[in-house]
C-alpha cells in the first residue's frame, strides 16, 4: 500500500460541508488525516460529509480516524474559541488548518449595502485571520510547525465587479498568506493559498446547473472547462503534504488558464 500523505496528521476545515471544503475532507480522509468539518448553519450537510470522510478512511484502511463535527461561525470570535478548544478536546491539538469558509454577495458597487460587505469581510477575511492565529498559537506551543492553507480565489489577483466585498475579501487574504508566511517561517510553519477559478459547486450553482450558462462559462476558460472540487483538493493535499515542504508564502491558481488573461489567446492587440 502507497504510504499516505497525510498519516495521522490533525485537521481543521472550515466551511467543510459541501462544496470545495467537502472535497478537501474526503480527500485528506483518504491521505490517513483526521479531520474536523465546520459548518455554519447547515448540519445535514456536515453530517453527510462525516459519512463520507469515515468512509474515505475505511476504504483506505483506517478504522476509527475519529472524524467529528463542529459547528461554528468563523466571523465570531466566540465561536472560533469555542471550535479551536472542541479540537483541542477531541485531538489533542492540530496540525494542519485549512481555512475554506466564504460567502459572496451580489450588488453593483456603488450600491452594495455596507453591512454586506462587512458580512463577507468578516467570514472569509475575518474568519480566516481568526482561525489562523489560533492555529498558529497552538503551532507554537506544541513546538513542531505546523500548516495553514488558504482558499482564496482567482479574484485574488482579477477584479470582480459586482461582488466588491468578496474582491476585497480574496485580494487581501493574499497579502494575509504572505505576512503569515514570512513571519512564522522561521518556526517551522508554512502558509499557503489556493486560488480556484470556476468550480462547479453549490455556490456556483446558478450557472454549473445550467446548461446555457455553463457554455458560457465554459468558453471563458483555457482548458474549455469548469473544475471539478476534487480537482481543486489535489491542491490542497500537496500544499498540505510534506511533499511541499519547501513552499510557503504561495498561491496556486488551480483555474485551468483563467489568470493567464484568456482574452489574449488569440491575437487581437498587434
Amino acid at each position: 500500500m502507497a504510504e499516505r500523505k497525510l498519516e495521522g496528521r490533525r485537521v481543521l476545515i472550515t466551511g467543510a460541508s459541501r462544496g470545495i471544503g467537502r472535497a478537501v475532507a474526503i480527500r485528506f480522509a483518504q491521505e490517513g488525516a483526521r479531520i474536523a468539518i465546520n459548518y455554519q448553519g447547515n448540519s445535514k450537510a456536515a453530517e453527510e460529509c462525516l459519512k463520507l470522510a469515515e468512509a474515505a478512511s475505511i476504504s483506505a484502511g483506517i478504522s476509527n480516524a475519529g472524524h467529528f463535527i463542529v459547528q461554528a461561525d468563523v466571523g465570531e470570535e466566540g465561536d472560533v474559541k469555542r471550535m479551536f478548544e472542541d479540537v483541542d478536546t477531541r485531538f489533542a491539538g492540530i496540525d494542519i488548518l485549512i481555512n475554506n469558509a466564504g460567502i459572496q454577495m451580489e450588488a453593483p458597487s456603488a450600491e452594495a449595502d455596507p453591512k454586506d460587505i462587512d458580512r463577507v469581510l468578516r467570514i472569509n477575511l475575518g474568519g480566516a485571520v481568526a482561525c489562523s492565529q489560533a492555529a498558529i498559537r497552538r503551532f507554537l506551543a506544541q513546538g513542531k510547525g505546523g500548516v495553514i492553507v488558504n482558499c482564496s480565489s482567482v479574484h485574488e489577483i482579477i477584479p470582480k465587479p459586482g461582488y466588491l466585498g468578496y474582491s476585497l475579501s480574496k485580494g487581501a487574504m493574499g497579502n494575509l498568506t504572505r505576512t503569515l508566511a514570512l513571519e512564522y517561517a522561521d518556526r517551522g510553519i508554512r502558509v499557503n493559498g489556493v486560488g480556484p477559478g470556476a468550480t462547479v459547486t453549490d455556490m456556483n450553482a446558478s450557472w454549473a446547473d445550467d446548461p446555457v450558462q455553463r457554455a458560457i462559462v465554459d468558453e471563458h476558460i483555457p482548458l474549455g472547462r469548469a473544475a471539478e472540487a476534487d480537482e481543486i483538493a489535489a491542491a490542497f493535499l500537496f500544499l498540505a503534504s510534506s511533499e511541499a515542504s519547501y513552499i510557503t508564502g504561495q498561491t496556486l491558481y488551480v483555474c485551468g488558464g483563467i489568470t493567464l488573461y484568456a482574452d489574449f489567446q488569440k491575437n487581437w492587440a498587434s
